[in-house]
């Protein structure tokens, strides 16, 4: 058996098939360096399987905007709840609000295209669970915090923190739960939620302001890691909780993001060919990647803004030749590693 070969089997329970199931149990350092190594080098695939859902912009829809039967499910568990929780390499489980919701978003989407009961139970345990773990701070703000440390580059993020992608992705969710039961308090949570995308990050909030317009941050800290994908879901938040309530004050919001976004694309662009990963100094690895220019492809769709469609086209991986893409992975590899060396660690 050769080393490629232990590796694989020691990678084994990440990922089955197409798809990737939340795990029980944890693993040694040794196997999350294997699947680490696996995922980067053995699979590394600049597609990913994660789709765009058009329905999920229509009014009242209750589908989400991406679909996958595999991003970001490698490394969640279960409580004894069926709540999700989030096994991290250095701080083992632990539960992510922004994890609860997804997991509540994937069994949603899973009962929406197969009718499964189990599904939809599934996606109101963690509806649930967002209800009663909401915060109202003394400001009014409802937050979902984290109650563990975080180190995101070199920002260092204190128990609790709260984060505009969590918040954002969170709101879709809870959107769709009260489409689908008419819970009001659901909404309400919601709009009491939006007010830590008003006040900035020195307030308590999620909000920045660069060169005069305004950024959401998926990690509020300085120096901000200003990762892309997180500023996207927030937004995409902040739309589905417009076009439910048809609120001026949300769609400012919303409006302030959008502008922010068109102002600071540049920051994340690789050559008109891939993503940065926030200001880490490495590539995207494709999954985020591919999130970064659907993403950007919905929010173009909704706006109208060219800039958006245009980038998202440029970066879509179909475009890649083959000495393109030798170049992204050959430099993906050399900035991630690089960066593991220079940045501190969790």
């Amino acid at each position: 058996m050769n080393f490629t070969d232990v590796v694989r089997q020691l990678g084994e329970r990440t990922l089955h098939g197409s798809t990737a199931e939340p795990r029980s149990g944890s693993d040694s350092y040794w196997a999350w360096v294997a699947r680490a190594f696996r995922r980067e080098l053995l699979e590394f695939r600049l597609d990913y399987p994660v789709d765009t859902v058009p329905e999920a912009c229509h009014p009242r829809a209750l589908h989400y905007h991406i679909y996958s039967d595999r991003l970001f499910l490698d490394d969640l568990e279960f409580d004894t709840n069926g709540v999700a929780m989030r096994n991290y390499r250095a701080l083992g489980r632990q539960y992510n609000p922004v994890f609860v919701a997804w997991w509540g978003l994937v069994n949603l989407e899973r009962y929406l295209r197969q009718t499964d009961q189990e599904s939809i139970r599934r996606f109101f345990i963690q509806v649930e669970w967002l209800k009663k773990n909401a915060v109202e701070r003394e400001d009014g703000a409802v937050v979902w915090p984290c109650y563990f440390d975080w180190q995101e580059g070199h920002s260092r993020l204190q128990s609790p923190w709260i984060s505009a992608m969590y918040q954002g992705v969170i709101i879709s969710a809870l959107v769709r739960a009260y489409r689908f039961q008419g819970d009001k308090g659901l909404l309400d949570l919601c709009e009491k939620a939006i007010r830590v995308f008003e006040r900035t990050v020195e307030e308590g909030g999620v909000r920045t302001v660069q060169d005069g317009h305004v950024l959401y941050e998926e990690y509020p800290a300085y120096p901000l890691p200003r990762v892309l994908d997180g500023f996207l879901f927030s937004l995409l938040g902040l739309y589905d909780l417009f076009m439910e309530t048809n609120e001026r004050r949300i769609f400012g919001l919303f409006s302030d993001g959008i502008k922010g976004l068109l102002s600071h694309l540049h920051a994340w662009n690789y050559r008109d060919m891939w993503s940065w990963y926030g200001t880490h100094g490495y590539l995207c690895p494709p999954h985020y990647h591919k999130l970064n220019y659907l993403l950007l492809r919905i929010l173009g769709e909704i706006t109208g803004e060219k800039p958006l469609l245009e980038l998202a086209e440029r970066w879509d991986v179909e475009k890649r030749t083959p000495a393109q893409k030798t170049e992204i992975f050959l430099l993906f590899i050399l900035t991630k590693n690089w960066a593991r060396l220079r940045l501190p660690r969790n």
